[in-house]
């Protein structure tokens, strides 16, 4: 049985058990020793513990660098950027608004802005023939050649400005040719209807709009319009944002700056004073009218003038206002003045009488009538009939020469009146310590000279006889004013009184002596009342001395006597010819201006 090949075991089946068994005990021996024995003891290390410590560091300083610059940005640099970024995220707007308009008392426009237009051409962006642009052109602007035209398309490659100021109908014409290279630009621009009649007032602007002369140039502030900047926002691409626009963006008030001028008189006056000129060749002439009651002058020509709207063509002297800028010795117009300061000091009454042998002598100075005559005994308003210059001389002699000079002070000669026009010059009086030191100082002065004013400054004074004793300032701006002619705004203007009511009424009864039976007779009026003054007084030269054969003729007028409010002063300098005084000069034309006036004003005949 044991050697039977059935009971005979293979040696694969054999080896087959033992292996299995050996697997099992191996695995039997693991679980024996996971279970029985511990597992080996690690060594601790401090890399986790340093690794997180660095984590938490960086993590902190992160957290403190951002802090740090959180506040950079926000504290200390927070305006400059904040300033930035307003100006990355808006954009600040000045919309163009056109300078007030200026009016008389009328409402006749002096000076308002219009649109015009500017034509260029861009040479470079031609596409037609330069000699074809330059013909068609031609056609149109019948000032300027084909020729013409041509040198300056050579002028530069682009922007050659060909035309200023074209009016609408050219510029229709023009961009019918619809031609590449050609740009009509619009513009405004300052216009002045009224040209040559009130220059000498209204000034003009230059070509960026400032004011250059005149009530342009004084009152600036108020011809600019009050106009604050506005900032819009604007999207990343530049472009406005519609919603954010202020609702009154183009809104501005319509008020205009209104003056007291009428140009109805302005124009008589200014047409009276030219024939004079013309007439005795005179170099230049002024006339004013004011209202005495507040300083509002009516009328202020200058002549020779210019146009305003063609400025550039003017000599530069012309755009001074010589009313108020140049200084003249006022002569006998003076005398009515001091007649009123010595009244005032109770050295005169009205029917005190001096003795005119024609001569007075003032250390060692020999002082003559105009004359050369005598005129015996004579009251005050003889005086100034036939404007006696010795006896003016004995007048101011009873004041002490101190007294005087402190009396003239009282009239502010040395002071500027405040008239709102620009370029105004003080007058000048000698120092107390030289007018008091000699007699021929005083003199001089009892005749008008030896010191010198403005013609302005002259009306001023002679506006304080007819108004009752008061200083006023003459202005020429009545204020702000809408369309309606309501006023909404008006200067202020300070006022002093220099002489008492009775006194000046009583120096104007006797000018009116003047006008009736006197130097001034030319200038009467048939039914009205009118008192006047003579003036014929030698020019002083730039170096002392006077001028020989130049002389200063004027009239200087007081109306209505019974109830005095306007004057009038003409001033005519250098006329030519052998009949050149105030009465045949000035004169004159003061009478024709008077005559405007009262028909103007609607005067009254006097009772």
């Amino acid at each position: 049985m044991r050697n039977s090949p059935f009971n005979k075991p293979s040696p694969k089946n054999n080896s087959f058990p033992r292996k299995r068994r050996s697997f099992a005990k191996r695995n039997q021996s693991r679980q024996v020793s996971s279970v029985s024995s511990p597992p080996p003891k690690t060594k601790p290390t401090t890399l986790p513990k340093l690794r997180l410590l660095m984590v938490w560091g960086f993590l902190l300083a992160c957290m403190m660098g951002l802090s740090w610059k959180l506040y950079q940005l926000q504290i200390v640099q927070g305006a400059e950027l904040q300033k930035k970024a307003r100006s990355q995220q808006t954009v600040n707007l000045r919309p163009y608004i056109p300078r007030r308009s200026i009016i008389d008392s009328q409402g006749n426009v002096l000076a308002s802005d219009h649109l015009e237009y500017i034509l260029y051409v861009h040479p470079i962006q031609l596409k037609l023939p330069k000699e074809e642009i330059a013909a068609k052109l031609s056609e149109i602007l019948e000032n300027q050649t084909p020729q013409q035209l041509l040198e300056r398309f050579k002028e530069r490659k682009t922007g050659v400005v060909i035309a200023r100021g074209l009016p609408e109908g050219v510029t229709q014409r023009l961009r019918k040719l619809k031609l590449d290279g050609v740009e009509l630009n619009e513009a405004y621009a300052r216009f002045y209807p009224q040209e040559q009649m009130a220059a000498d007032i209204i000034g003009y602007v230059d070509g960026d709009r400032h004011g250059q002369a005149g009530m342009e140039l004084s009152q600036e502030n108020l011809l600019e319009r009050d106009l604050t900047s506005l900032y819009v926002r604007r999207t990343a691409l530049g472009e406005i944002m519609p919603a954010f626009l202020p609702e009154d963006l183009l809104k501005s008030n319509d008020w205009q700056v209104q003056l007291t001028l009428d140009m109805r008189l302005q124009r008589a006056a200014r047409s009276a004073l030219q024939q004079q000129l013309k007439k005795f060749n005179a170099k230049r002439g002024a006339v004013i009218v004011m209202d005495s009651s507040d300083g509002s002058l009516l009328s202020l020509v200058c002549e020779p003038t210019f146009n305003p709207n063609q400025f550039y063509k003017s000599k530069v002297e012309l755009f001074k206002n010589w009313t108020v800028s140049d200084l003249y010795e006022p002569g006998s117009t003076f005398k009515p003045i001091n007649v009123a300061l010595a009244l005032e000091a109770g050295v005169i009454e009205p029917n005190s009488v001096f003795n005119d042998s024609g001569l007075v002598t003032v250390d060692g100075w020999k002082i003559y009538n105009a004359s050369k005559a005598g005129n015996g005994n004579i009251n005050v308003a003889k005086v100034l009939q036939v404007s006696s210059n010795v006896a003016m001389v004995q007048m101011m002699r009873r004041l002490s020469r101190e007294d005087y000079y402190n009396r003239l002070q009282k009239l502010k000669l040395n002071q500027k009146t405040g008239i709102d026009l620009p370029g105004e010059a003080s007058g000048h009086l000698k120092s107390k310590d030289v007018f008091t030191s000699q007699g021929i100082e005083q003199a001089t002065t009892s005749f008008g000279q030896g010191f010198s004013l403005t013609p302005m400054k002259l009306v001023q004074l002679h506006g304080a006889l007819a108004n009752g004793g008061k200083l006023v300032t003459p202005h020429l701006v009545r204020g702000l004013v809408d369309v309606d002619g309501n006023l909404h705004w008006k200067p202020n203007h300070e006022t002093h009184s220099i002489f008492p009511p009775k006194v000046t009424q009583q120096v104007v009864n006797m000018m009116e002596t003047v006008v009736n039976s006197g130097s001034g007779e030319v200038s009467k009026i048939p039914g009205y009342r009118i008192g006047g003054k003579t003036g014929t007084a030698q020019k002083a030269g730039p170096r002392g001395g006077y001028l020989p054969n130049a002389k200063i003729t004027s009239f200087v007028a007081i109306l209505p006597v019974q109830s005095p409010r306007y004057v009038v002063l003409v001033v005519v300098d250098e006329p030519k010819g052998g009949n050149t005084f105030g009465s045949t000069v000035a004169a004159p034309v003061a009478k024709l201006v008077m005559d405007a006036l009262i028909s103007l004003k609607g005067l009254p005949p006097s009772k």
